[in-house]
């Protein structure tokens, strides 16, 4: 745990807020029970850590510097709840320091939170059946029900879990009044959200089909072998073990349903293209139970150095790959940002602000006084809402997931600044003519999704915002 906060408390300013972080930023200044595109937990968090510690980079990392030093000791527990000595707790609690866990708890994302509530219900699971002590069901299902705030994929744990307490049981346990009491728990404290859901006619439905459908191929493709990669090649190694090693020990059969879990969890996410890292809290627990074989294994000097030389190789390209270690001026010349599109997404905000700042400046007063700008995304926008202000630039909007709602802009802005990727269609229906003023540039070559976007003055509004603002929405 010290040297996860050591790692991520040295670089936790290095480059700049990620997209996501900027999103949530701007979501927390409108508190809600819910959003169209996922719970309010993540930017409910943001916005606490900002009135905390300040509106900076570093104060919105803080939770997810502390989740994942919590990871770290779930990970240890979980180890010693199978049986574990010290070198297995050790070996599992270092397990964090892999890219996936290393890349959540450097910047705040709702796979932050979902990181540490599954490993939690997980342990807490594993309690109540190896232990047979079936109050251990009331925290699970208190802990599923704040899990719910933050994303509903903890439900993709409950059902793997059934399917395997199913198959290989003991299926005595679906009968405890315990397990149903902890399930009534868990949709009584997340029952807020779950209104929020069926009042607001399920929009985080439409949002996953979105995403199946702009991402599903990449999704599935992606998804088996980013399983390994998640934790590194060497951990997945241990986290496979783990898995095995549940079907096979005799001792951990009252909880052989988590080796049935996991792959019931993959299927599902195959079918429905989930992201890989949906899966990360699990394989946190299955790595941890791993270790307990491996400490075993470490029987001689020879299996210790070839053990602690893969361990380091995987901790240094982890650490190289996940946290902002590089020099801003010598990044864009390392594959780094295409293999961790999370770094590339810390880069470039001021100056993108900056040029924006510029076309603003080319309008007259009058026109500054009813002008607007319009993003494409919502890491535009969030950036132009965090640094807009030092150049007096005016509201910003966007018709991005929750920020659509957002809007529309008021009538009389009828001058735009418009910031977007592609849509040269949808302007052309909106305006009567828009002139390009610069292009964004982050001065570091690193290519990601702003870099080379066209800044436009829009003028001429052809139709009211009020009609024309729904052409503007979209999910992704």
């Amino acid at each position: 745990m010290a040297v996860l906060a050591v790692l991520l408390g040295t670089t936790i300013t290095r480059y700049d807020y990620h997209r996501d972080e900027l999103y949530f930023r701007m979501l927390g200044e409108h508190p809600a029970w819910g959003y169209v595109d996922q719970p309010p937990a993540t930017p409910l968090l943001a916005r606490l850590a900002i009135e905390v510690f300040g509106d900076t980079v570093w104060a919105i990392r803080i939770p997810a510097l502390l989740c994942v030093l919590g990871v770290a000791l779930l990970a240890a527990l979980i180890a010693r709840e199978v049986g574990g000595g010290a070198l297995a707790q050790g070996l599992a609690a270092a397990g964090t320091v892999s890219t996936f866990p290393l890349l959540a708890g450097h910047l705040l994302v709702t796979a932050t939170l979902d990181l540490v509530v599954w490993a939690g219900v997980t342990l807490l699971v594993m309690r109540a059946l190896l232990r047979d002590q079936p109050r251990w069901w009331l925290p699970a299902g208190a802990l599923v029900g704040v899990a719910l705030y933050n994303k509903h994929l903890v439900v993709l744990l409950l059902l793997g879990l059934a399917a395997g307490l199913l198959l290989v049981g003991p299926r005595r346990v679906l009968l405890s009044p315990w397990l149903w009491a902890g399930v009534g728990l868990a949709v009584l404290i997340g029952l807020p959200n779950l209104v929020y859901q069926i009042v607001n006619d399920f929009p985080q439905l439409d949002m996953a089909a979105a995403l199946a459908e702009n991402k599903g191929d990449e999704a599935r493709v992606m998804f088996v072998p980013m399983q390994i990669l998640a934790l590194g090649p060497p951990l997945a190694a241990v986290w496979i073990v783990g898995l095995v090693r549940l079907w096979r020990d005799p001792d951990w059969r009252p909880i052989r349903s988590l080796a049935v879990a996991y792959p019931v969890i993959c299927v599902i996410l195959l079918a429905i293209a989930g992201q890989f890292y949906y899966t990360l809290g699990l394989l946190v627990a299955l790595y941890a139970i791993g270790c307990v074989p491996l400490a075993r294994w470490l029987t001689t000097r020879a299996r210790i150095v070839l053990a602690g030389a893969l361990g380091l190789l995987n901790v240094a390209v982890s650490v190289l790959v996940a946290l902002p270690l590089l020099p801003l001026s010598a990044l864009g010349g390392t594959p780094i940002p295409g293999m961790n599109q999370a770094v590339a997404d810390q880069v470039g905000w001021p100056a993108y602000v900056r040029t924006v700042a510029a076309a603003h400046a080319t309008l007259t007063d009058a026109e500054k006084a009813r002008a607007v700008i319009v993003t494409g995304n919502y890491g535009e926008a969030g950036s132009l809402d965090r640094y807009g202000r030092r150049y007096g630039l005016p509201r910003v909007y966007s018709g991005q997931n929750e920020l659509h709602r957002l809007g529309p802009p008021p009538a009389s802005a009828d001058v735009v600044i418009v910031v977007f990727q592609e849509g040269q269609q949808l302007l052309a229906r909106a305006f009567d003519r828009c002139e390009i003023t610069g292009h964004l540039d982050n001065g570091v070559g690193v290519d990601n999704e702003e870099q080379g976007a066209p800044v436009r003055v829009c003028r001429g509004l052809r139709s009211p915002w009020s009609e024309m603002w729904r052409e503007f929405q979209h999910f992704d």
